[in-house]
């Protein structure tokens, strides 16, 4: 577990860490409310206010948890914390126009862990790095991965030692994982129906403790141009669907190559189709879609 501070409001910082059980990152309540009620007394403003939302049944703080942060004065307190969804909720709670603007930064800021991702992830099409990315091997996957998340995540580029499962599916065991994944990069790639099914296999093995999706989708579509001159139009892949057929591809790859195959084109060298996918592979990952992850 690590601090990370993140000044993103109206220069007001709010504390964040990663929760390896969880697999996600905990925003400091405290702080959240310190910048919507503008108050001095946040700590006990959120008091008052947790004790209403408790009367309420409020959703709010059905998973509030409390991490150990450190405190202005260098000593760690427990702190209650909230993920994405539950800022959001919270955020809801206070009136006014300031809450809808926190919660658009909030969501889309490119001071988010998410947001600075996203941006990397727009430069990539024009860093030299896309033209030596080792395409459809484990390196070239870590290379992106590490493009990416690099100074956003301590593991950025790097396999997980941690066994991790999500919506009751075990991915690949992490004491198997470094010959599962020289098995996948070991698959043929000569066709659609080939590229798919090892694009599946690299799913089901998810190598990272966090951002494989977004890797991946671009891991494939170098896979696609060099093999097929094709990419994928994501702009033309529904979020529901694709995340249906991901989660039936474990056991039946056929729903996502059905999805993805009217979705591809030979625009693999423009840079609107390529910023449009990062567009929809993130919002892919919006939490309000995605399951609770499990760490062991």
């Amino acid at each position: 577990m690590s601090k990370v501070s993140i000044r993103f409001f109206d220069d007001q910082e709010v504390r964040a860490v990663w929760d390896d059980e969880t697999s996600k990152w905990w925003f400091s309540v405290v702080d959240v409310v310190a910048v919507l009620s503008q108050s001095a007394g946040a700590r006990n403003y959120w008091y008052v206010l947790k004790s209403r939302l408790k009367k309420a049944g409020s959703k709010v703080l059905t998973n509030c948890k409390g991490f150990k942060l450190m405190a202005p004065d260098g000593k760690r307190r427990v702190t209650d914390c909230l993920t994405n969804d539950g800022i959001i909720a919270l955020a809801k709670e206070f009136p006014g126009k300031k809450a809808n603007r926190f919660i658009e930064w909030f969501t889309y800021s490119g001071e988010t862990i998410d947001g600075k991702s996203k941006s990397k992830a727009y430069a990539l099409f024009d860093s030299s790095l896309l033209n030596e990315i080792e395409v459809g091997t484990v390196k070239g996957l870590q290379q992106i991965h590490g493009y990416l998340f690099g100074g956003l995540y301590g593991f950025a580029g790097q396999i997980r030692t941690l066994n991790i499962a999500k919506g009751g599916f075990q991915f690949a065991m992490a004491q198997y994982l470094t010959e599962s994944l020289r098995t996948v990069e070991r698959m043929p790639e000569d066709s659609f129906e080939e590229i798919i099914d090892k694009y599946v296999e690299m799913n089901v093995c998810h190598p990272f403790m966090e951002g494989n999706g977004r890797s991946t989708r671009i891991w494939l579509d170098l896979i696609l141009k060099k093999n097929l001159k094709l990419c994928v139009d994501w702009s033309k892949v529904a979020k529901k669907e694709y995340l249906d057929a991901m989660v039936k591809s474990a056991s039946d790859s056929r729903p996502i190559k059905s999805l993805l195959k009217p979705a591809l084109t030979d625009r693999i060298n423009d840079r609107e189709m390529f910023t449009k996918g990062v567009d929809y592979s993130y919002y892919y990952e919006q939490e309000e879609e995605i399951t609770d992850w499990g760490v062991t």
